[in-house]
């Protein structure tokens, strides 16, 4: 009977809750990935900004958001509804898209990015409990995984769209035009919008099984091992530093805008073929496996980017860091789901995405200073934000393997 239940998982199983979020997800990331890929770019190469500052706003960026979605997902928890709170987050950043157009100087795009996560903030925490709400914890893996799969196809699309405006209007040059940014901003818009629309029609909170306690904001009611499991992911997350550097490192090493969109299309296409499989994969070994295995080659891949020599060697690394997203971002998500009770399951979602959000500050201001330094000091040059970025995740690949919650299920 086992054998026939375990043939019987598969997509087919997942509810429309979960095909709506993926198709939100997919719509969105098509807007934002055509957009935040060549962010960096723009502000490097139309505005002159040095890395420690493009580090500053990004790290601001994630980090602004942070408090909202322990908010928001607490909110979700004591109103029992998921979906409006969402609906929420992705109409304000929508309504940031236009901004792009229109920002010329740094701080007028710092402040548009910033908005932009302010949505994030609202909407995450609401739109991963509604997931997890919808399904059964056997298929909870499978469910995260094909969320993450359809999200990461939207980022592909997204980027074959700014690569096909990019090759368009200014071929194979090095550094990115002004127009080029501003014209992938104008389309970015439509998909946006999609992605509300797919959201607000097509979910539908999951009822209330019985009577739920109305949750406490308090971070000691998510429990010890939520909570040693958040220092462990924080610790490997100081040192995973905003894409952007990616994205500059490739510059770096001589590789034209069209070069880059290109990579980070492969790249997506790998993390979306691999996500789902790896979900699925992690609900029959377990979590910790899965999370510790994909650090292991982080850090590995890391390494690799910190010793890169040529444009190519950037390129290779850069496909096989989808791997590691494929292996333990929705893996992680699914193993926050484990560990909390259901009626906690917003805040817990709150907690995580905040926590990851707050070190989003430090890890890519680290980053930066590393890089290019700050004043009279100069950095220690392009490598050193990868190297260290390596180390860390070693360490928490170690912490993690030494940590092991008997009472989780699946924990591996």
């Amino acid at each position: 009977m086992a054998e026939v239940v375990k043939e019987k998982i598969g997509l087919a199983q997942l509810p429309r809750n979960v095909w709506a979020v993926s198709a939100t997800s997919f719509f969105m990331d098509v807007s934002s990935e055509m957009v935040i890929n060549i962010l960096p770019l723009f502000l490097s190469n139309v505005l002159g900004v040095k890395t420690n500052l493009i580090g500053l706003i990004e790290g601001i960026a994630e980090a602004t958001a942070s408090l909202l979605k322990v908010f928001s997902g607490w909110l979700s928890d004591k109103l029992r509804g998921r979906k409006w709170i969402a609906v929420a987050g992705y109409g304000l950043s929508t309504l940031t898209k236009p901004f792009f157009i229109w920002a010329d100087t740094w701080g007028a795009i710092a402040g548009v990015r910033w908005a932009d996560r302010v949505g994030k903030g609202i909407r995450t925490a609401p739109r991963d409990a509604l997931v997890a709400d919808s399904v059964k914890p056997e298929i909870r893996g499978l469910a995260f995984g094909f969320q993450r799969a359809a999200d990461t196809a939207g980022a592909m699309l997204g980027l074959l769209i700014a690569l096909g405006v990019v090759w368009y209007a200014q071929q194979n040059q090095v550094e990115l035009g002004a127009s080029t940014f501003r014209t992938v901003a104008m389309i970015s818009i439509i998909p946006a919008i999609l992605a509300v629309l797919a959201l607000a029609l097509g979910t539908k909170d999951v009822p209330v099984e019985g009577q739920r306690e109305i949750p406490k904001f308090a971070f000691r009611s998510l429990g010890k091992p939520f909570m040693l499991f958040m220092i462990i992911v924080g610790i490997f997350d100081l040192g995973n530093s905003s894409d952007a550097f990616l994205t500059l490192r490739a510059q770096e090493r001589g590789m034209s805008v069209i070069g880059i969109l290109a990579m980070l299309a492969v790249y997506n296409l790998v993390y979306a073929v691999l996500s789902t499989p790896a979900g699925s994969l992690s609900d029959k070994i377990g979590r910790r496996k899965m999370i510790i295995g994909g650090w292991v080659v982080y850090a590995l891949i890391y390494l690799g980017f910190g010793l890169a020599q040529t444009a190519w060697h950037v390129v290779v690394l850069y496909i096989l860091y989808g791997a590691y997203y494929a292996l333990a971002y929705s893996t992680t998500k699914a193993m926050v789901a484990d560990l909390v009770p259901a009626n906690l399951r917003g805040t817990a979602f709150g907690t995580y995405n905040a926590v990851l959000g707050i070190l989003d500050f430090p890890a890519s201001l680290i980053a930066g200073l590393l890089w290019q330094g700050a004043g009279a000091w100069a950095g220690f040059g392009p490598s050193a934000p990868f190297l260290f970025g390596s180390g860390m995740a070693l360490l928490a690949a170690v912490m993690m393997l030494l940590w092991n919650p008997v009472s989780m299920k699946k924990a591996g």
